[in-house]
């Protein structure tokens, strides 16, 4: 018994101190605090280099707010502020977001929208009816928005409807822009040529993607090849970028790195295998976002994505709940 207890015991105290390594950044971590700063820092280091590169969190909004007030420095860092699922998606495919959490956002989103600032919105939706319902309801708002018809963001959705605000402008900033593509998958796509081609067939006035196809990076060229829209006009081209959690399909990842080794390191996302959550305020990680010739960021501006769309900015709730 006394040997089952002491057992027991040291799994207990194992567990605990896990927690304590994986999870916990001390008492005097402000999480929020930590985020806004890292968004900061990626804001000044890519607009060092260029001045017009759009910074645009997505999800995460009640940053926005630093205790009961707008949280300034914050959002002068950013161009933009993208919401997935304001009016669908938020349980599922079709799913209506509910009212509550859908004012509550709106709430943080038109903070943005007063200080200038594009408001890009993806609904997930297959059906005509709500489509139609998502893009009324965020054109009416003056946000941007895209219809989601896959959750994995894999297909240009097909052309049932008029792109919303479609036009031949040459698009040089995120307030002149009437829509966007989210396509940040490329597996149903033959080859890096057949997705660029199928971009260019489009008059979507922003896309995001992935900077990679494969393991390569986008080239200067290639990415100028992205701006062409269908109709002559330019489009903006934006590179999605995870801030939050390491993903082990990533250039950067080591094949020997597990949970808590590097100490940044904390644990596997159970709903997307094979994504980490890390502590985002380490010097370590930042090293691999930022600040050097290899950084994930540098990559990025090299190739000439015209701006960065931040994931993961929510990070900050998993530690708080912890």
């Amino acid at each position: 018994m006394r040997t089952n207890f002491l057992f027991l015991l040291l799994i207990i105290l194992t567990w605990f101190s896990c927690g304590n390594i994986f999870t916990d950044g001390g008492d005097d971590v402000d999480y929020r605090e930590e985020m806004r700063t890292f968004v900061g820092e990626i804001s000044a280091y890519a607009k060092e280099q260029n001045p017009d590169f759009a910074v645009i969190p997505q999800n995460g909004h009640p940053l926005i707010l630093r205790n009961g007030n707008t949280a300034t420095s914050y959002l002068d860092a950013v161009d933009g502020l993208a919401q997935e699922s304001l009016f669908f998606g938020y349980g599922g495919m079709d799913q209506p977001t509910p009212a509550r959490e859908t004012n509550n956002l709106l709430r943080l989103l038109n903070i943005g929208k007063d200080a200038n600032k594009a408001i890009l919105v993806t609904d997930y939706v297959t059906t005509s009816f709500k489509v139609n319902n998502s893009i009324n309801q965020n054109t009416a708002l003056g946000f941007i928005p895209f219809a989601a018809p896959k959750r994995e963001l894999t297909v240009i959705p097909a052309r049932t409807f008029p792109l919303t605000g479609e036009n031949d402008n040459d698009i040089t900033h995120l307030s002149e822009a009437k829509n966007f593509l989210y396509l940040l998958n490329m597996e149903d796509f033959d080859s890096k040529n057949d997705f660029i081609s199928s971009v260019q067939n489009t008059n979507y006035d922003v896309i995001v993607m992935d900077a990679f196809y494969g393991s390569r990076v986008f080239t200067p060229q290639e990415v100028e090849q992205l701006r062409q829209k269908e109709n002559g006009g330019t489009r903006l081209v934006i590179s999605y970028m995870s801030i939050g959690e390491a993903e082990d399909y990533r250039y950067y990842w080591n094949d020997e790195w597990r949970q808590g080794n590097p100490e940044w390191l904390v644990r596997e996302n159970p709903n997307w295998k094979g994504n980490f959550k890390v502590q985002y305020w380490n010097p370590d990680w930042k090293a691999i976002i930022l600040g050097n010739e290899d950084s994930y960021l540098q990559l990025i501006l090299d190739a000439g994505f015209d701006g960065v769309y931040l994931d993961i900015i929510d990070g900050f709730e998993f530690f708080e709940n912890q």
